[in-house]
């Protein structure tokens, strides 16, 4: 029965992807700086080669030992994250964590600290945390239906495989090219590079329907899958840069959270469409409108975090200036309270 699957291999199992995918990412600016983006793209880039080549191993599994033994496999695999786990280790950020803790003996923050809901009023990190879920309602969309489009349109005459591999080859480059490119772009400029990956996801998104080659496919592949890749590896460095690296896995895990709601009804829209309409081309024009729309809203991010930074800036110069302030009111008054008592001494 499939019911049993809901909630393990779909409750359980996601749970377990999402507590080993953040950390993955926070733990890499503990020990870079410098490279975070090239860095982040070569991590991430490990995803892409498994697309790439897990769909043709888990083909031969399957026909070699079985459904049920592929999955045993499969375990085995995920095993690997469980002793990968082991080698994450937190370099200490400031005194007090030194003096709190005892060296090698695990503790449980407080419970503010664990839900730390201080990183939304960073105004950017607000913007971003609602931008990039409005750009995510379609983006689901093409992996799970493209394959029924194409077997709609061509029918079983093309490899739609194909598809799959073209997005996942592209998508490993594009992570490995703009994590490189991100590392010379300063400050939250970063956005931009969400932003052009947004448009261009959008418009391949509403290219697919006007594709009537197989070949025009392949290509819109190609650049979803180069400009997808840009957008995974660069979340990570942007959120450094709007919160800084203590509240990032916060920072993260809220975006994540937030990401998943979006990626979760796109679909399901996505076929309801195709069910009523008979055709998935309205379902992906409109899965091309979300990306343009936070692509958008992303835009004001660089603009309000450099106000931000320079409220923060300002606040330590006013703070000088009227400490002198007050500096200089105390040597008039004492300068007034001595010439009386002066004069008075030298009348005597």
């Amino acid at each position: 029965t499939i019911e049993p699957l809901y909630f393990t291999y779909g409750v359980l199992f996601a749970c377990g992807c999402s507590f080993a995918y953040q950390p993955s990412l926070v733990i890499l600016g503990h020990y870079f700086k410098k490279r975070l983006g090239l860095v982040n793209g070569i991590v991430t880039a490990g995803s892409s080669l498994f697309t790439v080549s897990l769909p043709f191993l888990l083909r031969v599994l399957i026909d070699s030992v079985g459904l049920y033994n592929t999955l045993r496999v499969l375990c085995i695999l995920i095993f690997i994250l469980f002793l990968a786990g082991f080698t994450y280790k937190p370099l200490v950020s400031n005194v007090k964590d030194k003096e709190g803790g005892k060296k090698g003996k695990f503790r449980f923050r407080p419970e503010k600290k664990i839900c730390n809901f201080s990183v939304f009023k960073v105004l950017s990190y607000r913007i971003w945390a609602l931008g990039i879920p409005a750009a995510l309602f379609g983006y689901f969309v093409p992996y799970v239906h493209l394959m029924k489009h194409v077997r709609d349109r061509f029918g079983d005459s093309v490899p739609e495989e194909v598809l799959l591999l073209c997005l996942g080859i592209t998508s490993g480059v594009g992570r490995l090219i703009f994590g490189r490119v991100a590392d010379y772009i300063p400050g939250a400029k970063k956005v931009y590079l969400q932003v052009a990956s947004f448009f261009f996801i959008g418009l391949m998104s509403m290219m697919i329907p006007l594709c009537h080659v197989f070949g025009g496919l392949i290509a819109v592949c190609l650049f979803m899958g180069l400009f997808d890749g840009c957008f995974i590896c660069i979340m990570a460095p942007i959120a450094f840069e709007l919160v800084g690296a203590q509240d990032v896995s916060q920072a993260i895990g809220f975006l994540l959270g937030f990401m998943s709601i979006p990626m979760t009804f796109g679909p399901p829209i996505a076929g309801w469409l195709r069910d009523h309409l008979g055709t998935y081309d309205v379902a992906f024009y409109l899965a091309g409108v979300p990306p343009l729309i936070g692509g958008a809203i992303l835009c004001f991010i660089p603009w309000v975090h450099e106000r931000q930074k320079l409220k923060e800036r300002a606040k330590p110069i006013d703070g000088e200036t009227t400490e002198k302030m007050l500096e200089n009111e105390s040597t008039m008054v004492s300068d007034a309270t001595e010439k009386p008592v002066k004069e008075m001494e030298s009348g005597f």
